[in-house]
């Protein structure tokens, strides 16, 4: 049998800083789907925008959504991923949660704070990337201002899917249009981009265009549209892609220092 990962992208405006809302509005929507899928992906800070006051939701907002996660993932019977600002130790971290139908779950802090917007002064950086095992599929989940940073997206591990969840604004879309490519296409993996649309509080217009790139950097779907967005994606198609292309052997090798 051959082994496929089906995804379902949902790109959808966010209510500023109203967790519970948005936690209704996301779970109407994954009523909706018309297709069994694998994986759910919702954009970065799904539960409040792209918020640099943290303070003004619960702090035990983090935990309602982590929960409300599993349980998405146990009715549904997927995986479920996105970020959130999460509280924990005395500090804020933009933390996306990776939830799998049997409840385990997996978390990565975002490494790049986003300094422009002072993301940098409110949320505490990661240190560590996350690859986990899917379905057969080895994913390396990563958030928004990481795209930016091709060493730090570096397939030294022969993952299969390279995804980024993300509040990436109308005024660059070009860079993350062509920055999603080129991730896929240097690491010989499917690449994975889910951005939110509409207007959050400050007056940053979200224009979607989230997607998914094959390992040649060929686009495989793509919406500008308050929607959710499929696509399967093929293990056949990375064996025979980097069967005959062998660029990923000839990669520099090198150690990521602080």
């Amino acid at each position: 049998m051959k082994e496929e990962l089906k995804v379902a992208l949902i790109q959808s405006f966010l209510v500023w800083e109203n967790p519970q809302a948005n936690r209704s509005a996301f779970g109407e929507k994954i009523k909706e789907l018309t297709k069994k899928v694998d994986l759910i992906v919702l954009p970065e800070m799904f539960h409040s925008g792209f918020t640099m006051t943290p303070d003004h939701l619960d702090r035990t907002e983090g935990q309602k959504s982590l929960e409300w996660m599993l349980q998405i993932a146990q009715q549904e019977e997927t995986a479920i991923v996105g970020s959130i600002p999460f509280y924990e130790g005395e500090a804020y971290f933009n933390r996306l949660f990776f939830v799998e139908p049997n409840g385990n779950y997996h978390s990565y802090d975002k490494r790049h704070t986003f300094t422009l917007a002072g993301e940098s002064e409110v949320y505490q950086a990661g240190t560590e990337r996350l690859v986990l095992e899917y379905k057969g599929f080895k994913i390396c989940p990563l958030i928004c201002y990481d795209l930016r940073f091709p060493v730090w997206a570096r397939n030294t591990v022969d993952y299969d899917v390279l995804l980024y969840v993300a509040n990436w604004p109308k005024t660059r879309i070009y860079a993350w249009d062509t920055l999603l490519a080129a991730r896929a296409i240097e690491n010989m993996a499917y690449c994975i981009g889910v951005n939110r649309i509409g207007t959050d509080a400050g007056g940053y217009e979200y224009p979607g265009h989230s997607a998914v790139y094959d390992s040649l950097g060929k686009r495989l779907a793509f919406s500008k549209d308050d929607t959710i967005i499929y696509a399967t994606l093929h293990k056949d198609h990375l064996d025979d892609t980097r069967g005959k292309l062998k660029f990923l052997q000839d990669r520099d090798r090198f150690i990521l220092e602080d």
